[in-house]
């Protein structure tokens, strides 16, 4: 992750946003390594949640819903 030296809340919220779809890509590159059914389901899981969060950050950023107005 990157040392930002900003303030700007939105680039430290990209720079998160970046590392999230990183493990998010990482978990479901796994699912397709291993045989394990619990673990495939596990990683699924894990990415959407992730996901999710790489969504509300990117509205952050955005300011696309209200509550970031």
């Amino acid at each position: 992750m990157k040392d930002l030296q900003t303030s700007d809340p939105r680039e430290h919220s990209k720079n998160i946003r970046s590392e999230l779809q990183k493990v998010a890509d990482h978990l479901r590159q796994d699912i397709g390594k291993v045989d394990d059914a619990h673990a495939k389901a596990l990683f699924e899981t894990s990415a959407e949640v992730l996901l999710g969060l790489i969504n509300a950050f990117s509205h952050f950023e955005d300011k696309s819903e209200e509550a970031w107005k």
